[in-house]
């Protein structure tokens, strides 16, 4: 839509009619001195286009990225390899628009791309059932979390310290203002969730466990021996997947009792990109269907006998009434989703699995290589999968300050920002786009040091 500003006309003829003189009295309200009355904007001179794109680039060229620098961060986001077709195939014009398929009888094209998007998160997961994706990994963990609430009326959430800081900050969020109450379950020596700790915590009013696997510190969690303790109670278990390409190798949640699977799918086809967009996912089993967030689609059959898709449930209050809405959550990550399942039908089952091992392997060689260095060690010893914690002989702050500036390497996020006993530890992260020549390159520079 253009922008036409009003004409002079118009203003007077919009003020007549509330009954206002000028301008000026519709800020009534705000106090004199916080008004900038007749004194100018204090705005920098305007520049001309070339200026500001010289501007701007200068600006660009103080982050550090990963095209420019060698990084070993995960945390959250992961770089890994992304077919070229995807921004190819994401641009055409049977997807030009990311945006909610309102009219969804005439979005046959969107509509069959997140019905596959759905399939395919379901088969990774081991669950019954996918919605057609989420803002994030930690909006989805937050709407799992609500949802347990509704399901079995119950406020307390068991959640690992071992689940992603970040994800749980935004669990704090949506949930205050509740009765949820948050019960944080601490972590073992060897980097794992203490399931000991979570059992003797359980009582009547436990809605559910949140976990993640591999948590933050990239430990495989073990979870399946609390599905008799969790069933026998009716709680139940959420598990968070921060590292999607990890589906591609460990067994799917699902399959290991879980109840609600989220997580955050950036790893398929999507770049770091400074924190996002990214697109969330949601898996639960076939009996939650109606208590699911967001949105889902089908398949089915039209008065021709032609399959075509629809939007089979839908649970914002826009669509059904207010009191009923499972959710808020206004649309899907459209174009995200998109990328995803491009990525994973290029990939396939085989592929996928090719490069979860290939991140196993990578990280497994900088783990060894990095451990024998003098006064640095592994802090967890518990199996991992791209991810690892690495123990620094001084604080991890002046370790990556240091290997930034005298190196280029993006070496990891200290973790005593979230975690003050860790306050000397990386968390590091190698994937199949990190090369044995970057990792030795590590390795020596932290034997200067």
């Amino acid at each position: 839509m253009r922008y036409i500003p009003h004409t002079e006309k118009d203003i007077r003829e919009m003020l007549a009619k509330i009954g206002v003189t000028n301008i000026e009295e519709l800020f009534e309200s705000i106090p004199k001195e916080l008004r900038l009355g007749d004194k100018p904007l204090d705005l920098p001179k305007n520049l001309s286009e070339s200026e500001l794109t010289s501007f701007l680039g200068s600006m660009q060229k103080r982050n550090a990225n990963a095209e420019e620098a060698t990084l070993f961060m995960g945390a959250g986001a992961y770089r890994h390899f992304s077919p070229a077709l995807i921004d190819h195939l994401i641009s055409r014009g049977e997807f030009a628009t990311s945006y909610t398929p309102y009219q969804p009888e005439v979005s046959q094209g969107t509509l069959q791309a997140i019905f596959e998007f759905q399939t395919m998160i379901a088969m990774l997961t081991g669950m019954g059932i996918a919605n057609a994706s989420m803002y994030d990994g930690a909006s989805a963990l937050a709407e799992a979390v609500i949802m347990a609430n509704r399901l079995n009326d119950k406020n307390e959430i068991l959640i690992s310290r071992a689940v992603h800081p970040e994800y749980r900050q935004v669990v704090a969020t949506y949930t205050r203002g509740t009765t949820i109450q948050r019960i944080e379950i601490p972590f073992a020596e060897n980097g794992k969730t203490e399931i000991d700790s979570i059992k003797n915590r359980l009582t009547d009013q436990t809605s559910a466990v949140v976990l993640q696997s591999p948590n933050f510190f990239g430990v495989v969690e073990e979870y399946a021996e609390l599905k008799a303790q969790l069933a026998e109670r009716g709680v139940l278990l959420i598990v968070v997947v921060a590292e999607a390409l990890s589906l591609g190798i460990l067994k799917p949640p699902g399959e290991r009792s879980a109840d609600i699977v989220v997580g955050e799918g950036q790893s398929f086809g999507l770049s770091v990109s400074f924190g996002g967009p990214y697109v969330g996912f949601f898996a639960t089993q076939d009996k939650f269907l109606r208590q699911t967030p967001g949105r889902l689609v089908g398949e089915t059959i039209d008065r021709e006998g032609q399959r075509s898709y629809v939007l089979t449930l839908s649970t914002r209050e826009q669509h059904i009434r207010r009191e009923r809405a499972t959710s808020n959550i206004c649309t899907n990550q459209g174009l995200c989703a998109l990328a995803a399942t491009i990525y994973l039908a290029t990939m396939g089952k085989q592929g996928l699995r090719e490069v979860a091992l290939l991140n196993v392997r990578k990280a497994d060689y900088l783990k060894n290589r990095l451990s024998k260095i003098k006064g640095f060690s592994i802090r967890f010893a518990a199996d991992t999968f791209n991810e690892f914690v690495l123990e620094c002989p001084k604080p991890a702050e002046e370790i990556r300050d240091a290997l930034l500036q005298g190196a280029n390497i993006l070496a990891g996020v200290p973790l005593g920002t979230h975690y003050p006993e860790l306050a000397n530890c990386l968390l590091l992260c190698a994937t199949e786009l990190n090369t044995r020549e970057e990792m030795d390159r590590l390795a020596e520079k932290l034997e200067g040091m």
